[in-house]
């Protein structure tokens, strides 16, 4: 098998272009924006920032506390998106007196089939009126 177009001639073999060009690898996920810690206002809205790189791409995840997030594509009522660019996106922040789903600690982890990367941990936190 030829890894670029070419044609036996006599005993040698002549291509039509120059195979020296490196093939693309694949290659384990690295996080390159890491989330940074926030201070929201209860029923804003608020962003926390994700991007990784890798091949194949990587499927990025968040966890809170330890815990994984569910997003919308979970569950189409939830106030969490995962943004194409792996970015969380809070519609608003949630946050009661007994409850306060959204205040914690987030990571991203990055994954394909070479391996993971986790990002920095970052807080969210809700600003006290």
């Amino acid at each position: 098998m030829l890894g670029c177009e070419g044609e036996l001639v006599g005993c040698r073999i002549e291509t039509s272009r120059d195979c020296s060009r490196p093939r693309l690898e694949d290659s384990s996920p690295r996080i390159i924006e890491h989330p940074s810690d926030l201070i929201v206002s209860k029923g804003e809205p608020a962003t926390l920032n994700c991007k990784a790189e890798g091949r194949p791409t990587p499927i990025i995840e968040w966890y809170k506390d330890g815990e994984r997030v569910e997003t919308d594509k979970e569950d189409p009522r939830s106030h969490r998106m995962l943004l194409p660019s792996g970015s969380l996106f809070f519609l608003r922040i949630v946050h009661g007196r007994r409850s306060k789903p959204d205040e914690g600690v987030y990571v991203c982890v990055a994954r394909n089939y070479l391996g993971e990367a986790v990002s920095r941990n970052a807080s969210l936190e809700v600003a006290s009126k």
